[in-house]
């Protein structure tokens, strides 16, 4: 049952789209236009369900792009690949949209080298350290069938009669 169009991974039918390897973006397929429609609505679904990061498989779609707002910068990345990680890591707890309530402690390589495309087929590549680089391996993740809770420690619902005060 999607919860503010996101798909989730309670639902069965949802679930084997999450689950899955997702399709290469073609941009001979799209226009501009269209690709420009599909960030748009990638975006204003991230930002309403208070997001930081979204896959397409994450809405219902097989393609292979994620947006992000980390700071004030948005990024849309097609056919992201992880080409560089660094061998030291850091520990953050995470939380997924398509999860909701639950978090965990997640190891990931705190730097990474980012590869893909921009919204117009043009290569790029970016650094990425901290939360961006936390963000980028968690939707990267997404676009290949993972989730953050296979890979989370002391996995937990956040109770929210708990954590407002009186």
């Amino acid at each position: 049952m999607t919860q503010n169009g996101i798909w989730l991974i309670s639902d069965k039918k949802e679930a084997k789209l999450l689950r899955k390897k997702v399709a290469d973006f073609d941009f001979k397929k799209y226009s501009k236009k269209e690709t420009a429609d599909l960030i748009k609505k990638m975006r204003a679904a991230m930002k309403k369900a208070d997001g930081v990061g979204l896959s397409a498989n994450q809405i219902g779609l097989d393609l292979k792009v994620f947006v992000a707002l980390v700071g004030d910068k948005f990024y849309a990345i097609f056919n992201p690949k992880i080409a560089k990680s660094s061998e030291e890591s850091a520990e953050m707890e995470e939380g997924c949209l398509s999860v909701p309530e639950v978090f965990g402690t997640v190891s990931r390589p705190s730097k990474i080298v980012l590869e893909g495309s921009d919204k117009n087929g043009k290569p790029l590549k970016i650094k990425a350290w901290g939360m961006l680089a936390r963000v980028f391996q968690h939707e990267y993740d997404h676009l290949n069938g993972r989730l953050f809770i296979d890979k989370a420690a002391d996995l937990h619902k956040y109770n929210k009669r708990l954590a407002t005060s009186d």
